[in-house]
C-alpha cells in the first residue's frame, strides 16, 4: 500500500480542499486539467522533495536505470547516495531552522502522474495525522539524500542534459536562476 503525504508550513490543516495551483504550468494537451482544483500528495519514496521551507528554490537530482556513470560521478559524487539537493547559501539557515508539517493522507482518492511519486485527487481529503518535522538537513541525510549548498543554482541548468532525473522546484524564488521572476515571488 502506498503511503501519501502533503507537506505544509500550516499545523492545522483539518481538511485539504482541491484548489487549483499558485503558478499554472504550461501542460501537455489533454493534461490542462493538472492547474486545476487538485489536492496534491507526495508517496513515501519521494518525500525528499518536499523537505524544504515552502518557499526554498532547490533542485533534486538522482539516478536511474538508464543514467551514465559519468553522470552518477559528475553529479552525484562519491558514496553512490540515494540523491543530491542542492540549495543555495541564501536559504541554508532557513533550512536548518524551519519547522514543517508531514500530512499523512488516505489514499482512497488519489491517482498517481506517473511522474517522480505526485499524486492528485480531486476530492477534498481529511487527513489520517500530522507530524511536526525541524533539522530538515538531517530528515534529508535519513531519506540517503546529500545536501550540497551552493553560491548559486544558475551552473546547475546542465542537470537537465544529464542522464539524471531532475526535479527543480520553486526555482522562480531563487535569486540567481536564470528563469527566475523578475518580479520575485508571487
Amino acid at each position: 500500500m502506498v503511503k501519501l503525504f502533503h507537506f505544509s508550513d500550516n499545523p492545522a490543516i483539518a481538511r485539504f480542499e482541491p484548489r487549483p495551483v499558485g503558478v499554472p504550468s504550461v501542460r501537455p494537451t489533454g493534461r490542462e486539467w493538472l492547474n486545476g482544483p487538485l489536492v496534491w500528495a507526495i508517496d513515501d519514496a519521494h518525500q525528499m522533495l518536499y523537505l524544504f521551507p515552502r518557499d526554498c528554490p532547490r533542485i533534486l537530482a538522482w539516478a536511474t536505470p538508464q543514467s551514465s556513470a559519468a553522470d552518477r560521478a559528475r553529479w552525484l559524487g562519491p558514496g553512490a547516495p540515494r540523491a543530491a539537493a542542492f540549495v543555495e547559501t541564501a536559504w541554508i539557515d532557513r533550512l536548518r531552522a524551519a519547522e514543517i508539517h508531514r500530512y499523512e493522507l488516505p489514499a482512497a482518492t488519489f491517482r498517481s502522474l506517473e511522474d517522480a511519486g505526485m499524486w492528485v485527487s480531486e476530492a477534498p481529503v481529511i487527513p489520517l495525522g500530522r507530524v511536526a518535522l525541524t533539522g530538515l538537513d538531517g530528515e534529508l541525510a535519513r531519506c540517503g539524500v546529500d545536501l550540497c549548498v551552493v553560491d548559486s543554482l544558475a551552473p546547475l541548468a546542465a542537470l537537465w542534459d544529464s542522464s539524471l532525473h531532475v526535479s527543480g522546484i520553486r526555482l522562480r524564488y531563487s535569486a540567481t536562476w536564470p528563469l527566475a521572476s523578475p518580479q520575485g515571488p508571487r
